[in-house]
Parts: structure tokens; sequence; C-alpha cells
């Protein structure tokens, strides 16, 4: 499945929640990451940032699509992408 993840975390706490999604997902935007990912896979990730975050000041939002065919991306101004400043 793809997913889309956001999250908006206390400063004190916003690295080590990018560090746990970029094992997981492409890092496209500040607190924004995406991509393919099973199940299993995104149950780790979740478990691993729940671990981190405090719900109480924390949130981080999860938008799963079952048929990535059916979702198009349009990117205005410049695509934030750290991966591709590596090719």
């Amino acid at each position: 499945m793809f997913v889309i993840i956001t999250y908006d975390v206390s400063e004190s706490r916003v690295n080590k929640v990018r560090k746990v999604l970029k094992k997981y997902l492409i890092w496209t935007q500040n607190s924004v990451f995406e991509g393919v990912i099973t199940e299993a896979k995104l149950y780790k990730c979740l478990s691993e940032v729940n671990k981190i975050m405090d719900k109480r000041e924390d949130s981080l939002y999860i938008y799963k699509v079952e048929n990535p065919q059916n979702l198009s991306k349009d990117v205005l101004g410049i695509c934030k992408n750290p991966e591709d400043m590596f090719l």
C-alpha cells in the first residue's frame, strides 16, 4: 500500500521521529513522508514512533492509499525530496 505520513511533534523529539520514519519511507518535505510499505512494516514503523511520541503534545496522521494508481501528485515549486540530491 502507499502511505503518506505527516507529523507535528515537539522540537525535542522531531529528529528522533524523522530518523525512524526515514528507515521506512521517503522524506518528501518537512514533517511529511510517503512511499510504498507493507502492513507489517508500517506496524513496526508506527510502533517505533509510538515509543518516542508524547500523545499529550504530539500528533501523527497516516493516510493510506490501497490503490496508488488512483493517486496523482502535483508539485508546485521546488521538489524537496533530499534523496534526489544524491544521484
